[in-house]
């Protein structure tokens, strides 16, 4: 009786073992090219389209895996913001957006506001977007550096310590340097404050 326990018992784990190589046979990659897809919110309105050469459908994990995506964060009919990066993943029924290596985000304004970073985290139904990693943004004034920032629905970009903040002079070279704690950019109002908690605001002129 005893060995025909131990048979019961190998008998399970084996069959333990083998679940996940049923799971990955049952699994279907759906490659993709030349990509093009619009998201819209309940109400039909297009939220984002998104664009890949080259991309993957994942039928058990519900992902979609693309090679160099051209997001296109949209207002109504207009485009808001371009996001490109190396690669990226679209989950959680095309609602949590993730972006990664290269990733680049600009404006359509005419002085160029660009803002780059290693990592772009985006649900949608949340209005922030989350950058991380060598966080820079600059245009033809102006270049910020940080670690991590957000970016709001009113066009606010909040940038967290340690921040450095460069103001360019007439031939584009460094001219005024201010590091802080955090920092808040306005693409609109094309303004800049800073906050500090513990230390001073600390600033450098170049001559």
């Amino acid at each position: 009786m005893s060995n025909i326990y131990r048979l019961i018992i190998f008998l399970q784990l084996f069959m333990l073992g083998c679940a996940p190589n049923v799971i990955d046979e049952n699994k279907v990659i759906q490659k993709i090219e030349s990509l093009n897809m619009t998201i819209l919110s309940k109400s039909g309105d297009k939220i984002y389209s998104i664009t890949s050469p080259n991309s993957s459908y994942d039928n058990i994990g519900l992902e979609f895996e693309l090679k160099n995506p051209i997001i296109n964060i949209l207002n109504g009919e207009e485009t808001k913001y371009i996001i490109s990066s190396e690669e990226s993943s679209l989950s959680d029924n095309n609602k949590l957006l993730k972006l990664k290596g290269n990733v680049k985000l600009r404006t359509l304004k005419k002085d160029g506001d660009i803002l780059y970073a290693d990592n772009f985290t985006w649900n949608i139904e949340n209005t922030k977007y989350l950058l991380e990693g060598n966080i820079r943004f600059e245009n033809q004034n102006i270049i910020l550096n940080s670690g991590k920032a957000i970016l709001d629905s009113a066009n606010i970009i909040e940038f967290f310590n340690p921040v450095k903040y460069i103001i360019k002079d007439e031939n584009n070279e460094n001219k005024y340097e201010i590091n802080s704690e955090n920092a808040y950019y306005n693409l609109n109002t094309k303004s800049v404050s800073f906050k500090a908690k513990d230390k001073r605001v600390k600033s450098i002129i170049y001559f």
